[in-house]
């Protein structure tokens, strides 16, 4: 799990975006965010496609299965 937080954390501050803006467009809490970022949880399905199509990225990048975008 500890890549995909990376990850999460790496693409979120290379578009210069706060957690509360990420929590806001997943439409979650601050606090459940930042257990993403933190390594704690993982979104469900539906968040972790969410966040890859607007990274455009795909899954396997996003949890850590590949380094190719």
């Amino acid at each position: 799990m500890i890549k995909f937080a990376e990850r999460l954390r790496e693409l979120r501050k290379q578009k210069n975006l706060t957690q509360r803006e990420m929590a806001d467009f997943l439409d979650i809490k601050i606090r459940s965010y930042q257990n993403y970022e933190g390594g704690d949880r993982r979104p469900d399905y539906e968040g972790l496609v969410a966040l890859a199509d607007y990274f455009d990225v795909t899954l396997d990048y996003l949890v850590g299965r590949s380094d190719q975008r």
